[in-house]
């Protein structure tokens, strides 16, 4: 009987063992040889498709530095705002690039690594509109990406009052603004600027700052090993300047002084 125990404890040692070895995800993504990175390609200029409909953007080229460094393949996994998070909930993605923004409620669900960017959040309306505080928004109806940090905070004003009309996707909600369909929109301050590039006779400025927010890539939680190299990874590229380099490239300002230090 004490042998049979014996050998049963061992084999569940083992079993135990065996899960914990598949639970390592950095070893899994080293072995395969290739990254599952979650992106929004139509949130222009962090992710997009050029004129040959290749990946293009800050966050792409953010996606494309940790692989090259890591000797990867890239597996790309598309995305809206609203289902990053859920990609790396089901394993549809091993990593998060894609825009996302750091808050308490999102840590609850995944980790996050260490700021590789930020994010100015705002909201944007027609530069003629007559917008200097919230007060001025009363009247407006204001798009928003359904699932974004900037969704979260606008619905929580619930003394503001204010008039949100969702989209499914920032694609979507540029458009409207870029047709005529919105006047004001809330996102960050590079999606805002972009609106008068694609439509010239409706030039949007940002208007009422909502937050900054720290971008991270989104990890799921109990990768410990993961989120460990990542942020080895992104101190030594917020160090040498390639990870500022990129920001620069696409969105015409430098990362914050104490993030780049």
């Amino acid at each position: 009987m004490r042998k049979a125990s014996l050998l049963a404890a061992a084999a569940a040692l083992v079993m135990l063992g065996g899960a914990a070895a598949h639970a390592d995800q950095y070893d899994d993504i080293m072995k395969a040889k290739k990254i599952r990175i979650s992106t929004d390609m139509a949130i222009p200029p962090s992710g997009m498709m050029d004129s040959s409909m290749k990946p293009t953007g800050s966050d792409v080229e953010t996606a494309q530095l940790l692989a090259k460094d890591w000797g990867l393949e890239i597996e790309w996994v598309q995305t809206t705002g609203a289902t990053r998070i859920p990609n790396l909930q089901t394993n549809k993605a091993d990593v998060v690039i894609s825009t996302l923004s750091v808050t308490p409620e999102r840590a609850k669900v995944i980790d996050f690594t260490k700021a590789y960017a930020s994010l100015q959040s705002v909201v944007g309306c027609l530069k003629s509109a007559q917008v200097k505080g919230w007060d001025d928004l009363k009247d407006k109806t204001i798009a928003v990406s359904r699932g974004t940090t900037q969704d979260t905070e606008l619905s929580a004003m619930k003394d503001r009052a204010l008039k949100l009309s969702r989209y499914d996707d920032d694609a979507t909600m540029v458009t409207a603004a870029v047709s005529g369909q919105a006047d004001c929109i809330a996102t960050s301050a590079t999606i805002v600027n972009q609106i008068g590039v694609k439509n010239p006779n409706r030039v949007f400025e940002p208007k009422v700052p909502i937050r900054n927010f720290d971008l991270a890539i989104g990890v799921r939680q109990g990768e410990p090993k993961l989120k460990e190299k990542l942020n080895e990874w992104i101190t030594a590229n917020l160090k040498n300047g390639k990870l500022n380099e990129i920001y620069k490239k696409f969105h015409g300002t430098e990362l914050p002084a104490e993030m780049r230090s």
